[in-house]
């Protein structure tokens, strides 16, 4: 027989551990299987699995791998780990293979998915793939990679995942995103993680092999121009100097990354990077003759950052017009700089438009500028010079800005000394100030960078032990001396340690305490309750639905529907206690929290197929729950009891309310006063808004649309008489909280139309029923309606309530007609008392 090949190999065993994964229950089963993939990517001794065995799963199979396992997250074989194997086996395949491909399988999951512990869980292994230091690997695989193997879109898109990492994340966790991943910490850790990468191609191109720039690079400019160049830098410019001091290779490594910065994101990184370094040495050995060889870096160099922008500081000004004097081949192009600030200098236009911080930062790259020039250099620019300086002496001059001719005055003594004129100094009168001292110490410049510090190692482990060492040792010995201060537990003649006279707790109580987590978020709630087969995690679920429902109502929103049909359809398998009243109470919830589209949903469900008749009463009753608790006032912000809002107020000073002498007489009066009869003291409690009314037609209507259309599994005017029963009992609840609303009219009336032809029915519930829907129409619908909207149908409804009243077999029926019997002629005659006042002012 031919073997099977390699490929074939490791896709079936694959696909037979996603299958043991999806369907078995067995621990042992599903830790062999984990183990099994975690062998393709260990490569140790130990490993059951070839080279070439695990080259194909990295290529082929790890993505789909990871894949399947977010999409199981929530699986309750998952939940059967313990949280030693849940770390190793399942954390462990994100932190094993190639870290490109982890990444962006993390990214895209925690981009889709909402605040739920899923999330959490992601996130925690971002975070360790992070400070297991993968992100290094990833950068070094595509430098070592002459050639890249995947493709330009996939390359741009993991650039833009790492970039913006700490933007999904914080999308989703805000606030409580993790101090890992807030922008501080995370882009100096890429910074960090970038010269790792660096550090290993050093080594590599010493060993001989080839490496590529472009991805670091891609990077570095990317998360320049998304605005985070100083953290970055603030890591790579003093690390890059301090080893391009010497090392001719890492100068090499440097001058090429910076050279494959895109065109497009140069800018930034280039302004991060004159204010991150020390000085213009340092810049040199960084970029190199960068400013040579390409143009933009010449344009930003020679004339944005000198021309076009001044919010930099001077030591910004003096980097870059030193990194320009330093080499013979950049000199040129600080002549060229000299004239390009000397004619800005000297326009008179420029003078009296551009902003003063602006004309001070261009005095002060002129002064710097020709500070750096050389005897030789000058002599050739003297002619020019000076007159450039004499019409720019002059703009200033005319100036009425104190400040403008101050530094027209300070920048022309400089010039002058500078060029020794017939050794004739200009001297001017100003006022002598920070500003002025400044331009006037421009003039003589810096000759050496900032101090640097030797190499070390990128983690600061060192400086950290440094730290703990040099502790000065009187402090040891004073904290001996309070610690000496105690007595010792370990003292034989001290009583603490004795625990014989201890009296033990009163355990008879203590409850064996659930191994199932609770959920926190309403997601996982859902989740369980849709996927897991757990009795304990579904408890749980279910006994806190309720309490999340009304805690994060923005959340209830987005999966109101699906969460409201995952509970209808919910069967008690497993003999929950209180099962139907926690189902219901979350119902109800939902229901309020989002009113109408979780009612238009179950009154559309109610008249669907292939529903038990406890479903369809579970609709009603969550209904009309939902009505009353919208109908009630809301009791978030109770309106403070008259004790309380005492208590809480100051009393003024008596001297400080003219009338404070009137209210002691008024109480003392009422005090000694006996009155037989007295009103309510306590203020009217304030009016809340009916929550019920502005929705009430979503409760209503929907449930009068198909009640004369028998369905298969259902026969409402048929055999069904308990469904219609309460079906009409609920509809009278829904008119009777809907009072004052303008709608009750409508409801009113279509109500009795629906009534009527069941009103003989000869189910005893069904008439009741009836009746009380007519009573709760007449307590609802204002006097006038019923005479002007039913008029017709009063007499006829008048003689069946006295015939019910009579001769009903029921009780309960004969009362609720004697009622309504007394509401309706209440109703007629307050109507045709107001007619009669009316017809009389008239």
């Amino acid at each position: 027989m031919e073997p099977v090949p390699t490929n074939a190999e490791v896709r079936l065993t694959v696909a037979q551990c996603f299958r043991t994964l999806s369907s078995s229950a067995d621990c042992k089963d599903i830790v062999s299987s984990l183990q099994t993939l975690n062998s393709f990517l260990d490569g140790g001794p130990e490993s059951k699995s070839t080279s070439a065995q695990q080259a194909e799963f990295r290529r082929s199979h790890y993505s789909r791998t990871l894949q399947f396992l977010v999409s199981n997250i929530q699986a309750d074989w998952l939940h059967s780990l313990s949280a030693a194997q849940r770390s190793s086996l399942w954390d462990g395949l994100f932190l094993k293979g190639p870290p490109e491909q982890a990444l962006m399988v993390l990214m895209e999951e925690v981009g889709q998915l909402r605040l739920s512990s899923s999330l959490n869980h992601l996130v925690s292994i971002i975070e360790k793939f992070l400070q297991s230091g993968r992100l290094a690997d990833l950068l070094w695989s595509y430098c070592g990679q002459a050639a890249p193997s995947d493709s330009l879109q996939f390359r741009e898109t993991l650039v833009g995942r790492i970039i913006a990492l700490p933007d999904i994340t914080a999308n989703k966790l805000h606030p409580n995103n993790r101090p890992l991943l807030l922008p501080q910490e995370y882009y100096p850790l890429l910074a960090k993680e970038m010269l790792i990468a660096l550090e290993r191609t050093c080594q590599a191109l010493r060993d001989g092999t080839d490496c590529s720039m472009t991805f670091v690079a891609q990077i570095l400019g990317k998360v320049c121009i998304q605005g985070h160049s100083g953290l970055v830098l603030a890591v790579m410019a003093p690390r890059l100097s301090v080893c391009t001091r010497s090392d001719m290779l890492w100068q090499r490594v440097s001058w090429k990354l910076m050279d494959n910065v895109p065109q497009g994101w140069m800018e930034s990184v280039l302004t991060g990077l004159v204010q991150a370094v020390s000085g213009p040495d340092a810049l040199g050995r960084i970029i190199g003759n960068l400013v040579l060889t390409n143009k933009k870096t010449q344009f930003i160099m020679t004339h944005k950052l000198l021309l076009l922008q001044y919010k930099y500081k001077t030591q910004v000004l003096r980097t870059i017009l030193g990194y320009l004097a330093a080499d013979k081949d950049r000199r040129p192009l600080l002549v060229q700089v000299l004239r390009s600030v000397l004619q800005a200098w000297s326009n008179p236009s420029a003078v009296k438009h551009t902003p003063l911080e602006q004309q001070l930062y261009v005095s002060k790259a002129l002064l710097l500028s020709v500070s750096l020039l050389k005897d030789s250099e000058l002599q050739e620019l003297r002619s020019e010079l000076l007159q450039c300086m004499l019409s720019g002496m002059q703009s200033h001059l005319d100036s009425s800005v104190v400040r403008i001719r101050n530094m027209g005055m300070v920048v022309g003594e400089c010039l002058s000394s500078r060029l020794d004129i017939n050794g004739a100094k200009l001297k001017f009168e100003y006022e002598q100030n920070d500003e002025t001292c400044e331009l006037l110490s421009l003039l003589t410049p810096s000759t050496c960078d900032e101090p640097e510090p030797e190499p070390g190692p990128l983690n600061g482990l060192d400086c950290c032990e440094e730290t703990s060492e040099t502790v000065p040792p009187m402090q040891n010995v004073s904290l001996q001396n309070q610690s000496g201060s105690q007595p010792s537990k370990t003292d034989p003649d001290s009583d603490l340690d004795s625990d014989d006279e201890l009296t033990p707790y009163d355990m008879s109580g203590d409850q064996e305490m659930s191994q199932a987590s609770p959920p926190r978020y309403l997601r996982d709630c859902l989740e369980t309750l849709i996927s897991s087969e757990d009795r304990e995690r579904l408890e749980l679920s279910l006994r806190l639905a309720e309490s999340l429902v009304r805690k994060n109502v923005f959340a209830a929103r987005e999966i109101s529907v699906q969460m409201t049909k995952v509970l209808l359809h919910m069967e008690d398998k497993y003999s929950i206690n209180g099962f139907l009243g926690l189902r219901q109470a979350t119902m109800v919830a939902l229901t309020v929290t989002d009113c109408i589209p979780v009612t238009q949903y179950l009154t559309t469900e109610f008249y669907s197929l292939n529903y038990s008749l406890r479903q369809r009463l579970d609709i009603l009753e969550v209904l009309a729950l939902a009505a009353q608790e919208l109908s009630r006032p809301n009791t978030d912000k109770k309106a403070p009891s008259i004790g309380t809002a005492t208590t809480t107020v100051l009393a003024p000073y008596p001297g400080d309310n003219p009338v404070h002498w009137q209210q002691v007489v008024e109480k003392r009066i009422q005090s000694k006063t006996r009155r037989i009869s007295k009103g309510a003291t306590q203020p009217a409690s304030k009016g809340s808004p009916n929550r019920f009314a502005p929705v009430a037609g979503y409760f209503f209507f929907p449930l009068l649309r198909n009640y004369d259309k028998p369905q298969v599994t259902f026969d409402l005017l048929g055999s069904d008489h308990l469904i219609l029963g309460r079906l009409i009992h609920t509809l009278g609840l829904f008119i009777h909280l809907a009072i004052n609303a303008p709608i009750a009219a409508q409801m009113g009336c279509a109500l009795l139309d629906f009534v009527w032809a069941v009103r003989y029915h000869v189910d005893q519930m069904v008439r009741r029923g009836v009746l009380f829907a007519v009573c709760s129409v007449f307590l609802s619908m204002p006097s006038q309606n019923l005479l002007v909207d039913l008029g017709d149908q009063l007499f006829e409804t008048r003689t069946w309530l006295a015939d019910v009243a009579e001769g009903d077999s029921d009780a309960d029926c004969r009362s609720l007609a004697v009622q309504s019997l007394v509401l309706l002629d209440k109703s007629i005659k307050k109507q045709l008392q107001d007619s009669k006042a009316l017809s009389l002012e008239s």
